[in-house]
């Protein structure tokens, strides 16, 4: 993540801010950040915990690589949300085999899970763009639609951080960010109801994020 500008104003509506974003420059994101190559370990361990022919909902699924194209090729159906109209539209091309559905992942009505429905869902460096006073509520929800012994895989910051850059990765267009530390998130999760199994530090540039394994629990 680039350096945020200290004092930084919030914008009157920061979720058209990661829209625009992520609408202009979804090819230069994933050119900068080679998520192919840094989440496939993440997938490869995900799928050995899951059956054959599971639910998996990805939350900011981006263009639908890797998460919903390794997931949808190893059998599992795969439910793809993000914000971005231009995002969806390259998962879908991308990703046949998986259903995407633009939506503000904070607005479970506009996507429809229901308590329960998921053996494992997957949000990667997207709940870092929803305002941090919202977390706690959205890791409640992904509790509640987890099956028992369902998986949470997920980033977080790791440092706190509310702010904007007025020009995300040199092309023009301003990002916003705003999230806790990772012990705060790490906390909420644990009061959402869900087992920290595991957590890392993934570094980027001069700071990271925290990268969270969670489970709930069997009998839940």
């Amino acid at each position: 993540m680039p350096p945020i500008p200290t004092g930084s104003a919030e914008p009157a509506d920061p979720r058209d801010i990661v829209r625009r974003g992520y609408d202009a420059l979804a090819e230069r994101y994933d050119e900068a950040f080679g998520s192919a190559a840094k989440y496939g370990p993440w997938l490869d361990e995900l799928r050995g915990h899951l059956a054959p022919g599971s639910d998996v909902l990805d939350l900011g699924c981006g263009g639908g690589v890797p998460v919903a194209r390794e997931l949808a090729a190893a059998g599992h159906r795969v439910t793809g949300v993000d914000i971005s109209p231009r995002q969806i539209a390259r998962a879908r091309e991308r990703v046949p085999g998986a259903v995407f559905v633009e939506a503000d992942l904070t607005d479970p009505a506009a996507f429809g899970p229901t308590p329960r429905s998921f053996d494992a869902v997957v949000c990667l460096y997207a709940l870092i763009h929803v305002p941090e006073a919202e977390h706690p509520a959205l890791l409640r929800r992904i509790a509640a639609w987890l099956r028992p012994g369902g998986r949470l895989l997920c980033t977080t910051g790791q440092d706190a951080l509310t702010g904007s850059d007025p020009d995300w990765l040199g092309g023009g267009v301003p990002m916003w960010w705003s999230h806790p530390d990772a012990a705060t998130s790490r906390a909420w999760l644990t009061e959402a109801g869900l087992d920290v199994v595991r957590q890392e530090f993934v570094p980027e540039g001069d700071g990271g994020h925290a990268l969270f394994w969670a489970r709930k629990a069997a009998t839940a």
